[in-house]
C-alpha cells in the first residue's frame, strides 16, 4: 500500500507540472550528502560516492527525457582536496568507471554532449585521459548539455576569468579598462552556456558552497534535506514544480 501511495504521488506531482509553460531549461545540482549517506548507514564513505555515482547517472537519464537542455553537476570542488587521501582518490577513480564505453554508447544514442568545468589539469593523467575522450566522442551530439563541475570553485572561477580577459586583451592591443557582464561571462568557465534557472542542493545544507558564484546571481534555489543517492524523479518533478509557481507568481505581480 504505501509504495502505491508514493507511486500516485509521484505522478500527481508530474500531472501538477504544466510542461508547455515555464520549465527551466538550465538545472544545475549540488549533489551533497554521498558520506553522510554511508555513515548513517554503516557503510564505508566511498559506497556513497558509489551509489551517488548510480543517482548521477539516473538524474541525466531523468532531465533528457523531461526536456532539460543543460544540467551542471557538481561533482569535485576546489575544497574536496583536503578530505582524507583514501577518499579523494576514490572519488577521482569514479570518474573513469563513469566514462566507459557502455556509458558513453548511452550518452550519444541519447544525444547528449558531456562537458567538464573547472581545473582538470590537477588530476592524473590517465583521468584527464577520460575525461577528455568522453569530451571528444561526444561533441557532435546537439542535444542536452551536462557539464561535470570538477576541481571546480566560483571563487577560482571569476579569478581565471579576469586573468584569461586581461591577457587576451592585452594580446590584442586592445583597452581592458571597460567591460561588460556579458563580455565577462565568456571568460568564465562555463562560456556561453546560459546561467542555471534552478539549482538545486541535497542534504539539508543551504548554502552555495562556492558553486556558480556568478552565474547563478538570479538563480531559484531549491534545497531538500533527502540525501544525494536518494535523490529521485519524484524530488526533480517537486523542484521543477516549485520553480515554475515561483515564476508564475513573478509574472503576475508584474501585470497586476
Amino acid at each position: 500500500m504505501k509504495r502505491h501511495r508514493v507511486h500516485k504521488e509521484k505522478t500527481d506531482i508530474a500531472h501538477s507540472i504544466d510542461w508547455n509553460g515555464l520549465i527551466p531549461k538550465h538545472i544545475a545540482i549540488m549533489m551533497d550528502g554521498n558520506g553522510r549517506w554511508a555513515t548513517r548507514r554503516g557503510l564505508p564513505r566511498s559506497a556513497g560516492h558509489y551509489a551517488g555515482m548510480q543517482t548521477m547517472r539516473e538524474t541525466i537519464s531523468m532531465c533528457h527525457k523531461n526536456g532539460i537542455t543543460s544540467l551542471t553537476l557538481y561533482a569535485f570542488s576546489t575544497e574536496n582536496w583536503k578530505r582524507p587521501k583514501e577518499e579523494v582518490d576514490y572519488i577521482i577513480s569514479l570518474v573513469v568507471e563513469f566514462v566507459q564505453d557502455a556509458t558513453v554508447q548511452e550518452l550519444n544514442q541519447n544525444n547528449i554532449k558531456v562537458h567538464f568545468i573547472g581545473d582538470i589539469s590537477r588530476f592524473p593523467e590517465e583521468t584527464q585521459e577520460a575525461m577528455h575522450k568522453v569530451v571528444k566522442l561526444t561533441q557532435a551530439n546537439s542535444g542536452m548539455a551536462v557539464y561535470f563541475a570538477m576541481n571546480y570553485g566560483g571563487k577560482n572561477d571569476i579569478v581565471q576569468a579576469i586573468k584569461s580577459y586581461i591577457e587576451v586583451n592585452i594580446e590584442q592591443n586592445k583597452d581592458t579598462s571597460e567591460i561588460s557582464e556579458a563580455e565577462f561571462e565568456t571568460f568564465l568557465y562555463t562560456g556561453l552556456n546560459p546561467a542555471p534557472d534552478l539549482l538545486i542542493r541535497t542534504s539539508g545544507e543551504k548554502r552555495l558552497s562556492n558553486f556558480l558564484l556568478w552565474q547563478a546571481a538570479y538563480s531559484e534555489l531549491w534545497f531538500t534535506d533527502v540525501m544525494w543517492p536518494d535523490f529521485n524523479e519524484q524530488l526533480l518533478y517537486e523542484s521543477i514544480r516549485d520553480y515554475q509557481q515561483r515564476k508564475q507568481r513573478a509574472l503576475d505581480d508584474i501585470t497586476t
